[in-house]
């Protein structure tokens, strides 16, 4: 009788663990299948969000601004498409400059200081560009690089720095508390107590 007793009862232990097994199989699997919808949902809703500047304007449009208000900034647009052979007039140093510093570069046009990193990219003192890589190389017979580094080299600061204002204004127009600088006008001195040491390279463009 002890026996059987025993037996029933070792029976039963058994079962209960196999019993909680299951369940804690069934429990992990569960955690699992809802992780990877989650990630999923995630996933989707992450590539799915796009940013409140590319909403209210894209890219192509922007460098038609620019000219509205900077009509002196260079064009630099008579070079030739290799489609039609014919000169590319919409292919405007503003044109190339934006998609350089979104899509080559990867940086957000709602900040000054991206843009400004862009510009010290065009005059040798940020970072490397590659003939490959710029915008128009592979549309325009002529890669255009060589005579957009220059035209941004021929601009004052005061011109740069305006450029930079109007675009971060046409990108965001929340930012527009502060007028553009104009291109014309040479900065006030300002007097000091002490003598300021020299500025060189990057640093002295990111100002």
């Amino acid at each position: 009788m002890k026996k059987k007793k025993f037996l029933f009862q070792s029976i039963l232990s058994k079962l209960r663990t196999q019993h909680s097994l299951l369940l804690l199989t069934l429990m992990v699997m569960g955690v699992i299948v809802l992780g990877s919808g989650a990630d999923k949902s995630i996933h989707r809703n992450l590539f799915s969000i796009q940013p409140v500047y590319a909403q209210r304007i894209t890219p192509s449009d922007v460098w038609q601004l620019v000219y509205q208000q900077l009509p002196d900034f260079p064009r630099e647009n008579k070079y030739i498409s290799k489609e039609n052979g014919k000169v590319a007039e919409n292919n405007t140093l503003a044109n190339r400059l934006i998609r350089y510093h979104i899509y080559t570069k990867g940086r957000a046009p709602i900040y000054r200081l991206d843009w400004k990193l862009t510009l010290a990219d065009y005059l040798g003192a940020n970072e490397i560009m590659y003939d490959t890589t710029y915008p128009g190389n592979d549309a325009l017979r002529e890669n255009p690089i060589e005579g957009d580094r220059k035209a941004i080299k021929s601009l004052t600061r005061s011109q740069r720095d305006a450029l930079v204002q109007v675009l971060v204004n046409i990108f965001n127009p929340t930012s527009q508390n502060t007028l553009a600088p104009n291109p014309n006008t040479a900065p006030s001195p300002t007097t000091s107590s002490s003598p300021q040491p020299p500025q060189r390279g990057g640093a002295e463009l990111l100002k």
